[in-house]
């Protein structure tokens, strides 16, 4: 059977990475727990916080590696310990999150039964270039001028080959 591709238009050139990060999330446990909340904290910032109640510091672990970061809690039974009634289990997880390409971990914190996890987006500075175009050897050359914007916002051209 042939997978069909939402990516596979010949007017969409160099996403196939996209088509891989989409694979890589539908494949990804749609387990529910911890629970966890993504918020904006400021233009370029996000936060990531998980609830992590009854884990202690040494028991978490966070991990970026390719574009995902990974969070795992292990809880360990101490031996010796007797329940009369176990309501709260001691469980172990693994949530993670693809990362778009740039997006940097800037720090980890736990306070309260709550693992926060800052993230900084990049500001992306748009950048028009003037492509030349090459003539045959047929055609005579044209002369190329580039525009550029100066620090100082006034335009300025200058010619660059004839």
């Amino acid at each position: 059977m042939t997978r069909l591709s939402l990516f596979n238009s010949p007017l969409l050139l160099g996403f196939d990475h996209f088509e891989r990060t989409l694979d890589r999330i539908s494949k990804q446990s749609a387990e529910g727990y911890p629970p966890y909340n993504i918020e904006q904290v400021g233009e370029d910032r996000l936060r990531i916080t998980l609830a992590v109640a009854g884990f202690a510091l040494e028991e978490l672990e966070v991990q970026l590696e390719a574009s995902q970061l990974t969070v795992r809690g292990r809880q360990q039974d101490e031996p010796g310990r007797v329940f009369l009634h176990r309501g709260i289990a001691a469980r172990q997880f693994q949530r993670s999150f693809v990362l778009a390409e740039g997006v940097d971990v800037t720090g980890a914190s736990l306070d309260n039964g709550l693992l926060n996890i800052e993230l900084r987006r990049p500001t992306i500075e748009s950048e028009v270039r003037q492509i030349a175009i090459q003539g045959s050897r047929t055609t005579e050359h044209r002369k190329v001028a580039t525009t550029t914007l100066e620090p100082s916002g006034n335009r300025t051209q200058r010619k660059e080959r004839e």
